[in-house]
């Protein structure tokens, strides 16, 4: 990976990130944030990326938003099965 697809890739995981910080409607953004995270960081870990700063933004709103989808579909899915 060149270094010119590195900086794309570590803003597409900030802006999916971003996205994926609203919980439930934001889960799959944030699941391909944090697979695009992975991907930047194997093929590209070894060198200077000097947008770094917004790949690890990125990946800590990805993670929150999908740890937060998760726990309000756990929330609304108890919810439900007390109501019956």
């Amino acid at each position: 990976m060149d270094r010119i697809s590195a900086i794309e890739k570590s803003l597409t995981v900030f802006v999916c990130g971003l996205i994926g910080f609203l919980p439930v409607v934001g889960l799959l953004p944030a699941v391909h944030a944090l697979v695009c995270s992975v991907r930047v960081r194997s093929q590209y870990g070894g060198q200077w990326n000097p947008a770094s700063a917004y790949l690890r933004a990125g990946t800590a709103l990805a993670t929150f938003g999908v740890l937060s989808s998760i726990l309000v579909i756990a929330v609304v899915s108890l919810a439900i099965a007390n109501a019956f």
